[in-house]
């Protein structure tokens, strides 16, 4: 849906796995093979993968300033479950949190939020306020006002309703 850069670091992961879903066509790629691929799991996977996904989506709306879309698990309590070691590179001394194992997703998802939130990167990964979108992208914007995923498609619809209504 956006045609903007991929979001820093780790939060691609976070990016794209809230990005699965388009709400305008319902549309889940975790329902294919390939999209499950992606993210390393299982058909069996498919629920806590979704948990998971609207959870983040919330965490995204509320960067944004907006309510959530639906009642959802707290990340916080789906994040609390992710086992993360940290790690300490011997030749310079940087410390990480990174996954005590890479296979699970959420353990994948809790090293890039921990990272993000290192880096001061975290409330700069939005969702989009238009309600049929909720696309997830990183604002870039100076200010940290992004409020679109994209200018072109949501941000113009709601100046074009705005104006309307007017």
């Amino acid at each position: 849906m956006s045609e903007r850069s991929a979001a820093p670091g780790g939060l691609v992961l976070v990016e794209s796995l809230v990005n699965t879903l388009d709400i305008e066509s319902a549309a889940d790629s975790l329902d294919a093979a390939e999209g499950r691929a992606r993210f390393g799991l299982a058909a069996d996977e498919l629920p806590q993968a979704r948990e998971l996904r609207e959870s983040l989506r919330v965490a995204l709306l509320a960067h944004a300033g907006h309510p959530p879309h639906r009642e959802v698990t707290p990340l916080g309590d789906l994040l609390a479950g992710a086992p993360l070691v940290l790690t300490v590179d011997e030749r310079d001394g940087t410390a990480a949190l990174t996954p005590a194992d890479v296979r699970p997703l959420l353990s994948r998802v809790a090293a890039a939020v921990a990272e993000a939130l290192v880096a001061g990167t975290w409330t700069r990964l939005k969702a989009c306020e238009s309600v049929t979108c909720h696309w997830a992208y990183y604002d870039r914007s100076p200010a940290g006002r992004g409020r679109w995923c994209s200018m072109q498609v949501c941000g113009a619809r709601a100046k074009m309703r705005r104006y309307r209504a007017k």
